[in-house]
């Protein structure tokens, strides 16, 4: 019963303020906040999440191949640096 009452005083607020200024003002300040944020160039978090699993993957591979040459390198006799 205090859901209903809470939820219909929030609805009742909310349509006073759409048809004041206020409601004016916040509308105006929402449309100016989305614009901004829009030439942010701003990526969601799941493309975030799948770069961050491309890099640790990217790594992990780094460290194999680095491994690997200085393994190689090792058995031909040459130092990682290049020289002989």
């Amino acid at each position: 019963m205090e859901s209903k009452l809470i939820d219909e005083i929030s609805r009742r607020v909310a349509d006073l303020a759409a048809s004041t200024p206020i409601g004016d003002l916040q509308k105006n300040l929402r449309a100016l906040l989305v614009g901004w944020l829009e030439k942010m160039d701003l990526v969601s978090r799941e493309e975030l999440d799948a770069q961050r699993d491309v890099l640790a993957r990217t790594r992990e591979k780094l460290e194999q191949m680095e491994a690997r040459v200085e393994e190689l390198e090792a058995k031909t006799g040459k130092a990682a640096d290049g020289r002989s």
